[in-house]
């Protein structure tokens, strides 16, 4: 995408490129001069913005920056505090603001960070309106005057609302009593409100990682590290473990046996349950590009199809506006319920599978392995320019490379949204067409630089 911002707002290593302070008070001057000019017909009063934050220690500097940023617009800043994303969106439209702001790197190393934008309804922003942002941060911004430079305080309540949010999408008939749960906070942005939420629904919490000191999050724990939880789960007998990121917008399970469960899993279960309780609409779920193969084939055969998104949630969104379906996803855990909320959200999705757990009356080993995956490799090349998947020859190599494996698998090749490096996935029924397929790829990318 042109300008600052990447498939998931604006991201980069602390005090480099967009994430120093100068550079983020630039994208609130940008970002809150849009919205006052173009968001704010027949608003009476000053306009408004949340800003939310995980828990990296960069987040002071980066708040700091933004309320600087806002308030010389003139907009009032809420300060929200450490929190999960999904809470940002849902406070932003709770609290009738005009932009919400997430500060985060997501799933990154403490050393990442990044911005991530809500409209008003809750929604992250159009492409048009991130564009049109980007120009307005690389020229001369109107300051409000004196009399109208904006305020900010602190909202002290945050976290207990979007727990009482998160906890209104669990059926009002059930309770988790007697369901032992371990659940993965990444020391990230959930580190309070999932364990506070699944305790006041009755469960026997086993929190991990939930003591953030600025640098430990996403490290060796949460959605990107699941095995972690999955063997906290055998350890302590628990009915199932949850992982979520740095910021709680993604949710891996596992069950009982300590088997991970990924995104694509996860939305399997809970598409069917949702077509059996009449609450799922349109004709099936969006997945993206990634999405595996037996997902599809297990959706065709409960009479739903797959639509392939691009990779990142605000894509899978679009599609699912576009198409009236209001179930979508990532194999990453990325759940998206537009019927509950307007973000992925670990949360919540957690919470409907396990009503899902709590209602089968049997193991999340029986209830949440609905299908067995085909074989699927994924390799993150660093130190290879994305830019070299634009070359006719690699493309045309590629296409030649997926043409031998016919119907019996397929390739990705893509550069991140996120990082500087290029992303290759294989499926394959055989596994050892899998390994050749792979090497020979990552063998053909490093030949273009060569």
């Amino acid at each position: 995408m042109a300008g600052l911002f990447g498939t998931d707002g604006v991201r980069a290593r602390i005090n480099t490129g967009p994430m120093t302070a100068e550079a983020v008070v630039r994208l609130a001057l940008a970002a809150g001069r849009w919205f006052v000019d173009n968001n704010m017909e027949g608003r009476v009063g000053r306009p408004k913005v949340v800003i939310g934050k995980d828990t990296r220690l960069s987040g002071y500097m980066l708040e700091s920056a933004l309320v600087a940023g806002f308030t010389s617009i003139g907009m009032d800043c809420r300060l929200l505090g450490p929190l999960p994303t999904p809470a940002v969106a849902h406070l932003t439209n709770s609290l009738r603001a005009d932009l919400g702001v997430m500060i985060s790197a997501s799933h990154n190393p403490h050393h990442d960070n990044g911005i991530k934008l809500f409209g008003p309804d809750g929604y992250k922003l159009d492409d048009e309106i991130e564009i049109a942002i980007s120009e307005l941060a690389a020229g001369s911004i109107a300051l409000a005057d004196a009399p109208d430079l904006g305020r900010a305080r602190r909202m002290l309540d945050s976290v207990g609302r979007y727990v009482e949010f998160a906890k209104s999408s669990f059926p009002d008939d059930l309770r988790l009593d007697g369901m032992k749960i371990v659940v993965d906070c990444a020391n990230g942005a959930a580190y309070r409100s999932a364990p506070d939420a699944l305790s006041d629904l009755g469960a026997e919490v086993i929190p991990l990682f939930n003591e953030p000191d600025g640098y430990n999050i996403n490290e060796g724990c949460g959605a990107v590290h699941p095995e972690v939880m999955a063997a906290a789960v055998v350890r302590h007998g628990a009915a199932a473990g949850i992982a979520l990121d740095g910021d709680a917008d993604r949710l891996i399970l596992a069950d009982e046996t300590g088997h991970v469960l990924d995104g694509d899993q996860i939305l399997a279960c809970l598409a069917v349950a949702m077509k059996a309780e009449g609450t799922l609409t349109g004709d099936g779920v969006v997945g993206t590009v990634m999405s595996n193969r037996a997902f599809a084939s297990y959706l065709k055969g409960h009479g739903l199809a797959l639509h392939r998104a691009r990779v990142g949630d605000r894509y899978i969104l679009e599609m699912m506006r576009q198409t009236g379906i209001n179930l979508g996803g990532e194999q990453s855990g990325h759940i998206l319920m537009t019927s509950v909320g307007t973000s992925g959200d670990g949360l919540v999705a957690a919470l409907q599978m396990l009503a899902l757990l709590k209602r089968g009356e049997q193991p999340a080993s029986q209830l949440f392995n609905a299908f067995t995956p085909s074989p699927q490799k994924l390799e993150n090349l660093r130190g290879l320019d994305p830019i070299l998947l634009q070359d006719e020859a690699v493309q045309a190599d590629l296409g030649r490379i997926e043409t031998k494996l016919g119907d019996a698998g397929r390739i990705l090749v893509r550069p991140s949204g996120t990082e500087a490096l290029i992303r290759v996935m294989v499926e394959a029924d055989d596994d050892a067409v899998l390994e050749a397929t792979m090497a020979e790829i990552i063998l053909r990318l490093q030949k273009a630089v060569a």
